[in-house]
């Protein structure tokens, strides 16, 4: 039977200490009727109370394959969204602080996103037939809605490669959205020339491109990024190489294409994890992505004398990821574990079945 809902008030001046004690006793009440799904981004004094963890490829599947009443997801808003669309109807998609976002989906939106549709049918006559809408997992449900009306598809950094190979198969253009630099990358290391990827401004007319451009272009790449992808840049790595000639560099592809082109390598986070990990003992590693990974991946090879290093000079982490701390994730056990749902992330029915659409499309082709 429901109990009133107790108030995050109670749990805002807990100390991290206190917090943590509750969520181990939350979550013993639990039992398996909730598990913890954990981005490899989370903050580590909520990382360690993982279930599962991975990037969001892997989390998508994880979020399908499990049988827990609560799936309580410790990462942003769009993966809670992906975790409800993919799970079993009774299930109950969880998100410990709703003001956990992402600002690179945020730079692309429904309306803007069919703005931009319509005046590709202008230019284009009809773009159903043309163009193939792909949307980076870090995006809205209604966006993933979007590409699963229109022939579209679901990509991650990990098989972005394979998702464009089944988008050119099936149409000449390609609509890359919100991260240009994951789409401008990928389209590169498939030979696509970069004069033939145009960047899409959503706030101005045709995306400030020309009728000739729209026409000429193979890939439209939406004017969006990752804050802190774009903190790395060329120099970082240069200047460190100067320091550890003998280094590596490895690097996400959200960063810009010039730090992706002076690193040793570049891919996914469980990329970047697997090629460190399985690196000889002694190397020296300058990792160009989010630091809470950095630092954890740092620790975890420094027995074998590996030396992992954060790009950036300057300390950034995914700062909306970091909302959810302790006290939020204690808040939010201790009320289920007295038959109170808080921060549920629901879909709406029409919404969730168009965007299952393209989301089973990513996964059938991955």
């Amino acid at each position: 039977m429901q109990t009133t809902t107790i108030s995050f008030d109670h749990f805002n001046a807990l100390k991290d200490a206190q917090a943590h004690e509750r969520i181990r006793a939350a979550r013993a009440k639990l039992g398996s009727r909730a598990v913890l799904l954990v981005h490899h981004y989370q903050r580590a004094d909520v990382y360690q109370h993982h279930d599962l963890t991975g990037d969001s490829l892997r989390l998508s599947r994880l979020a399908s394959e499990t049988d827990a009443e609560y799936i309580v997801f410790c990462g942003v808003h769009f993966m809670a969204e992906v975790a409800d669309i993919l799970s079993k109807p009774q299930q109950i998609a969880i998100l410990p602080d709703l003001a956990a976002g992402c600002s690179m989906a945020d730079m692309a939106n429904l309306a803007k996103v069919e703005r931009c549709w319509r005046e590709l049918n202008e230019v284009l006559g009809q773009a159903d037939e043309q163009v193939t809408p792909v949307t980076y997992i870090n995006s809205a449900a209604d966006l993933k809605a979007f590409c699963g009306e229109h022939g579209g598809i679901v990509c991650t950094s990990s098989n972005a490669p394979k998702i464009l190979d089944w988008s050119f198969a099936r149409r000449e253009k390609v609509l890359f959205f919100p991260d240009q630099h994951l789409g401008r990358w990928t389209g590169h290391k498939m030979g696509i020339p970069l004069e033939a990827m145009r960047v899409w401004d959503p706030d101005l007319p045709n995306g400030g491109l020309t009728p000739e451009e729209i026409r000429n272009a193979r890939m439209l790449l939406w004017k969006g990024h990752c804050a802190v992808h774009q903190m790395f840049q060329p120099t970082h790595i240069a200047n460190w190489r100067k320091q550890n000639p003998d280094g590596f560099v490895i690097s996400h592809p959200e960063s810009a294409y010039e730090v992706c082109e002076a690193s040793d390598y570049v891919g996914s986070t469980e990329y970047i994890i697997k090629v460190i990990k399985d690196a000889p003992a002694g190397t020296k590693w300058l990792v160009g992505t989010e630091l809470n990974l950095v630092n954890r991946l740092a620790e975890e090879v420094k027995p074998e004398g590996k030396q992992v290093q954060f790009m950036s000079p300057i300390v950034c982490m995914c700062s909306t990821m970091q909302r959810i701390d302790p006290q939020h994730l204690a808040w939010t056990l201790e009320n289920l574990a007295e038959g109170n749902v808080v921060n549920r992330i629901s879909v709406p029915e029409h919404e969730a079945r168009l965007a299952k659409l393209s989301l089973e499309r990513m996964l059938a082709v991955s």
